[in-house]
Parts: structure tokens; sequence; C-alpha cells
């Protein structure tokens, strides 16, 4: 019986690829709205993230989640991805 293979992504902060399940996703609906998606299976356009505080604030500083999401980062949306970060 074959393995299923475990999706792989990058972290927009460190750039390190690591299975899908052990990131976080940030999405754009195709509202225009930004959530964090814990299915992972949200409609829209994604981005990810480790969870690591070091990574979001390099995503944050290189501007890599504003150019993937082609949004502009809210004080309060960039507040509520540390607070994940930090509760996982």
């Amino acid at each position: 019986m074959k393995l299923k293979k475990t999706p792989q992504r990058s972290c927009l902060g460190c750039g390190l690829k690591t299975d899908k399940n052990k990131l976080i996703r940030i999405v754009k609906t195709p509202e225009g709205q930004v959530v964090i998606d814990k299915t992972g299976k949200a409609p829209g356009r994604g981005a990810y993230i480790c969870l690591n505080i070091e990574c979001l604030k390099e995503a944050i500083k290189r501007k890599s989640v504003e150019r993937a999401l082609n949004i502009k980062l809210s004080d309060d949306l960039i507040v509520e991805l540390s607070n994940q970060i930090i509760n996982e």
C-alpha cells in the first residue's frame, strides 16, 4: 500500500519548506476579507507562516504577506496573528 504524500508549503518569513498542517494559513477570501484559516480549506488566496513569532516579524518586515495576498495588513490583523502564534 502506497503512503499518501503530505503537501509541502513554504513559510513567508523564513522560507522553510514543511508540511502544510504545521503552518498557519492566512486567507484573503473572495469577498476581500483577511482571516486566519484553522481548517486549511477556506476558499480564497492563502499564505503560510510558521508557528514562530520571529517568522511573523520577518514576513511583516519584508511585506511578504502583503505581496502574497495583494493587501495592506492592518494592525488588528497583525495582533491577531501574533496571538494565534503565541497560543499555539
